[in-house]
């Protein structure tokens, strides 16, 4: 049996109404589309190297599990968003720059673990943290191209107790012909740019030598 509207119904407000709903919900699901938050990595590749005379001091960092599972979503272009693990990411760097200064470099889950402290035979216990921005001009692409990582580092003896507090930044810039499927290389140079500073920030402080 087949039926047929009239084209009074084909007219009607009804129908233009579940046109417009389904061209509403068309539209929402193409915004959370674009809306979605593109991964990127941001973990630097040029970094500082191993000093030849290094500093007689162990010293170690602390990076709990948690720390490396922090996900940050910032800004892309285009009204896009990317996401990455700015910890977990940045742990290489942080790494690299403490073994250009210190004779040995160890992690550490806790700073109130006095155990795994003396095990270590850190002398300095290094704390980071960290917090990211990211912009872009461009309206057609999505990969940031402006990117800046915040780093402060609390510092504290074998005893847990404190004793500086450095603070860097690390500021990238790539544009669109540089990415070449780099996706976050702007977040790269911007970790690598910190790692540096962080060098120099250490050897600046007696406190640290």
């Amino acid at each position: 049996m087949n039926f047929h509207f009239s084209s009074s119904f084909a007219d009607s407000p009804l129908l233009a109404m579940v046109r417009m709903v389904r061209l509403t919900l068309g539209v929402m699901a193409t915004l959370l589309l674009v809306a979605c938050a593109h991964p990127i990595s941001i973990e630097g590749k040029t970094l500082p190297e191993r000093s030849a005379q290094p500093l007689s001091k162990k010293a170690a960092y602390v990076l709990s599990a948690a720390d490396r599972q922090k996900e940050v979503t910032t800004a892309g272009g285009g009204g896009d968003k990317v996401s990455y693990y700015p910890y977990r990411d940045f742990e290489r760097a942080l790494r690299s720059a403490l073994a250009s200064v210190y004779a040995d470099v160890s992690v550490l889950s806790s700073l109130s673990d006095a155990s795994a402290i003396r095990e270590s035979g850190a002398a300095l216990i290094f704390v980071p943290e960290i917090s990211t921005t990211s912009y872009s001009s461009s309206i057609l692409t999505w990969p940031p191209t402006m990117f800046t990582l915040s780093l402060t580092l609390n510092v504290f003896d074998a005893q847990a107790a404190p004793i500086a507090r450095l603070r860097v930044n690390g500021n990238g810039n790539a544009e669109w012909e540089e990415f070449k499927g780099d996706f976050g290389l702007a977040g790269r140079r911007a970790v690598e740019v910190a790692a540096k500073a962080l060098v120099e920030e250490i050897r600046r402080n007696e406190k640290l030598l």
